[in-house]
């Protein structure tokens, strides 16, 4: 046979490129018709996977043949493109591809059409047997990433620890990585993922967190990323070339910082999460295809262990966004059951939104979806910044508490902590005011009806776990002061006070309120002195 490839010579040699002709006459046949058939055919031989076969375009029934969304990126071979084959009542989802613009290492096989032998009926070499069951090619040395990959990756504590780990690998296994970038998508209401950035400069992998509004940013739109999100595949810049290709800002700032080589490729899960790689080197010459072929290889068990990392950071923000970090971490080491929970003495918050009610009458559903976000924001947003946990939104209202101790007793509600609690929860309640002002000016401006609204706080003993059907639970606190501080808040239209608390709330801060006197509360059973916030 003929090698065609310019891809075998002595530096490559640890990972093999092999491209060759191939006499012997190949079929593809698919629902008992010949969609290829050649004598012209090429075979690609790489590393340890299975040779395939490319057909000529002219030998292949292009007729039968439409091409699809799908693409794929390899570092050394470059975008390929697919297609799905239809005869008849049958189709065969993206079962054949060709690499329209490959690289240098694999242009001998530029425009021609490959199949995957299981997606078809078979693929018939003259001479031989079917082409699905020769045997891979044995690469001539072993990959320096596998031993490190099998036992050392699974144990990485965090996906941070697994990128510093990864590159060290890489460097001590010859590879000249100079650089490496991986951004995780992530589950976040205001983040798109977790970006990670190594450099050889011994200050370890920075890591940041990618909010939703970079989607906007001329960095983010003008960059190889974002053709990674949309699925358009990867690519590969050499910086040290007579006339590089200098097409997205990265590629120019990583030039001018002396690389020599830039590979940005796919990172998928197995859920079909498409994630973004690179690496870049600053080695004359760049990576070489073994270099390539080595970190490539390893990629798809990688990828296994970023997700395991992936699914845990996405269920710590799910269970931070839906039940709040201490409930969620709560529920994260195994409080799933109902009645799970524990006795816990602290501050209880309940606030609720004024004439709710006439608003929700008065308004499109969606003009009134927006008001009870904006309301949200001025107080459970309040409860948030000053260390509260907001437990459950009750149409308008919110519950929130700020905890002080397990079952405490007195010497907790005369303790530091409780104090402390206390004026954190009076602290939240006077943000909330002000920032529901801020937002009335705003509306008032707008011509838009103003907000008003109810807190109310008290101090108690409540149980604070699982609550609900052993199907569907909740993680919420019940018990009398709950109740209790539900009906304080009640007292706030009774007394037109925005604020009101308990005496058992008012004793760790006496000098910040004032009192209202004794009230008898809807279901409890003694008068109550209640208390607001100085003037």
């Amino acid at each position: 046979m003929t090698d065609v490839s310019s891809a075998v010579d002595a530096e490559r040699a640890g990972f093999e490129i092999r491209i060759e002709d191939n006499p012997r006459r190949v079929r593809v046949m698919f629902n008992g018709v010949p969609v290829a058939d050649s004598t012209h055919t090429r075979v690609l031989y790489e590393g340890r996977d299975p040779r395939v076969i490319y057909f000529p375009r002219a030998d292949v029934r292009m007729d039968l043949m439409h091409a699809t969304r799908q693409r794929t990126y390899c570092p050394f071979r470059g975008n390929a493109s697919y297609w799905n084959i239809s005869v008849g009542e049958r189709t065969a989802e993206n079962a054949a591809w060709s690499y329209e613009e490959p690289y240098e290492e694999s242009v001998a096989i530029k425009g021609r059409v490959a199949f995957y032998a299981d997606r078809v009926d078979a693929v018939l070499e003259e001479g031989g047997d079917a082409a699905r069951a020769r045997p891979p090619v044995p690469s001539a040395t072993p990959n320096p990433l596998l031993d490190w990959l099998l036992r050392e990756a699974p144990a990485a504590p965090s996906a941070r620890d697994l990128v510093e780990q990864f590159a060290h690998a890489m460097l001590a296994g010859g590879i000249p990585v100079w650089r490496i970038w991986i951004t995780i998508r992530t589950l976040h209401p205001q983040l798109i993922g977790i970006g990670y950035v190594w450099e050889d400069n011994g200050k370890g992998v920075q890591q940041t967190e990618v909010g939703r509004e970079i989607l906007d940013d001329p960095s983010f739109l003008d960059s190889p990323v974002k053709l990674i999100f949309e699925g358009a595949g990867g690519l590969r810049r050499r910086l040290d070339v007579a006339e590089p290709v200098l097409d997205f800002p990265i590629v120019r700032e990583l030039r001018e910082q002396g690389a020599t080589d830039y590979v940005v490729m796919p990172f998928p899960f197995s859920g079909g999460q498409i994630n973004g790689f690179s690496i870049a080197t600053k080695r004359s010459g760049g990576f070489t295809t073994a270099d390539l072929g080595h970190v490539y290889e390893v990629l798809p068990l990688l990828s296994r262990i970023f997700e395991v990392h992936a699914m845990r950071r996405n269920a710590l923000n799910l269970l931070d966004v839906y039940f709040g970090k201490q409930s969620g971490a709560k529920v994260l080491d195994g409080l799933v059951r109902r009645g799970d929970g524990e006795d816990v003495h602290a501050v209880i918050w309940f606030s609720d939104l004024r004439d709710s009610t006439r608003l929700a009458e008065s308004m499109p559903r969606s003009a009134f979806l927006r008001l009870l976000d904006q309301f949200f924001e001025c107080t459970a947003g309040a409860v948030l910044e000053h260390g509260g946990e907001v437990l459950r939104f009750i149409g308008d209202a919110s519950l929130a508490i700020f905890p002080i101790s397990a079952a405490a007793g007195d010497a907790a509600v005369a303790s530091p902590l409780a104090t402390r609690a206390c004026e954190n929860a009076l602290a939240a309640a006077i943000e909330a005011q002000a920032r529901l002002r801020s937002v009335n000016e705003t509306r008032g401006a707008a011509a838009e009806p103003t907000l008003g609204m109810g807190i109310g706080l008290h101090v108690g003993e409540v149980m604070y776990g699982n609550i609900g059907t052993p199907d569907r639970l909740e993680f919420s606190v019940i018990g009398q002061a709950a109740n209790e501080a539900a009906r304080i808040e009640g007292m706030c239209k009774v007394l037109d006070a925005s604020l009101v608390v308990s005496s058992e709330f008012a004793r760790h801060v006496p000098e910040r309120l004032r009192p209202l006197g004794r009230h008898a509360l809807r279901g409890v059973g003694a008068a109550q002195e209640l208390y607001t916030l100085r003037v």
